[in-house]
């Protein structure tokens, strides 16, 4: 049962490794898993083989070691484009939002008017949902999104802020759209997609349903032998994205240094006494764009404004320019009061039509 590429084909590891049922089920070695991920993205197994595969791993939930291995063969196929400055990375669901705003635009360019640089990342419709992310509201503010990596980089440097599109910087993962649609469910490819960090930044920071999944993530950085930050913040997130919920969240901060912390806030503290239904829209992407422009431009004095200058200060802090988010909510206000913000909206559109 061994061929020129391993020992591991995936109906091998489907027959006597993963494919047994939820309870019988046993984790892959890093090995195989390695394996897996390698025949995967060379495009080997048979689609329904495939199929299985991805949804065995989801009814026995993956390991950090497993995650790793997947990661590390990803990242090993991934075009980076590394700034000159060190960006916060956030790494937000791919496939998107359907209910309520995308705040992370708007508070990636208040925190780099502010002096934080921001780099965010998207493909275009990634299934299951196939929802508006950050390309689609970038779409909208007239900032040109297909980049190659190089450029990308030369976007942060040039404005603070920069975009990195999947089908550029992860052309393997990209490769997998048609099969990924046809399973109708998520699978680890929508974890370890996120994890990417085209940038190579120090610091990542995203989202979590429950705070096993955050320990989860951050184990599997741990065990990754190409991407390992020294930093990574979580919290609980809208729809799964990289925008925080109002209310009680729970808040997770590693270290390489310290390890994992983890506390809850209360966002009404921060300016966010509101709830999740206030940031509902009608057309995502639009209405974000919208929303973005009007927050920047100093015209809205509401609970957007609040929403966006909170997200904001959680990415100055995560960078490590701010020892609180009280000091990062006051360079949020700072950043839109005085200009900054908008400006960095200003530069981007410019960089995008030279």
């Amino acid at each position: 049962m061994t061929d020129d590429r391993g020992e591991w084909p995936l109906k091998r590891l489907m027959t006597e490794v993963v494919g047994s049922g939820t309870k019988s089920a046993e984790d892959m070695t890093r090995a195989q898993a390695t394996e897996a991920m390698e025949r995967i993205l060379d495009g080997e197994p048979d689609p329904t083989t495939l199929g299985a595969f991805w949804l065995a791993n989801r009814w026995k939930h993956n390991t950090p070691t497993e995650l790793a291995a997947y990661l590390d063969v990803m990242a090993d196929r991934v075009e980076t484009g590394v700034p000159e400055v060190d960006p916060v990375d956030c790494g937000a669901n791919y496939d998107g939002k359907e209910r309520t705003a995308i705040l992370g635009i708007a508070a990636g360019v208040v925190a780099a008017g502010a002096g934080t640089p921001v780099v965010v990342h998207s493909g275009d419709r990634v299934p299951t949902q196939k929802c508006d992310a950050y390309k689609h509201v970038l779409n909208e503010l007239d900032v040109r999104t297909e980049l190659q990596p190089g450029e990308s980089a030369d976007m942060v440097d040039a404005t603070g802020f920069g975009f990195y599109y999947q089908p550029a910087f992860n052309p393997a993962v990209d490769a997998l759209f048609d099969r990924r649609d046809e399973m109708g469910v998520r699978t680890f490819v929508n974890t370890v997609e996120t994890l990417a960090n085209p940038a190579g930044a120090r610091v990542h920071l995203g989202s979590f349903y429950h705070l096993s999944f955050a320990k989860k993530v951050i184990e599997t950085f741990e065990r990754s032998r190409t991407r390992d930050p020294d930093r990574v913040i979580m919290f609980q997130g809208l729809e799964g994205y990289d925008d925080i919920r109002p209310g009680y969240t729970k808040f997770a901060e590693w270290t390489a240094a310290d390890g994992l912390t983890s506390d809850e806030i209360e966002t009404a503290t921060y300016g966010m006494d509101f709830e999740s239904e206030d940031l509902a829209v009608d057309d995502v992407a639009e209405d974000s764009a919208r929303i973005t422009r009007e927050v920047l431009a100093g015209d809205r004095t509401d609970h957007w404004r609040d929403a966006v200058a909170l997200n904001a200060a959680v990415r100055i802090y995560a960078a490590g320019d701010t020892d609180t988010l009280d000091t990062g909510l006051d360079a949020a206000h700072t950043a839109i009061d005085d200009g900054s913000a908008v400006a960095v909206l200003d530069d981007l559109q410019e960089f995008c039509n030279e």
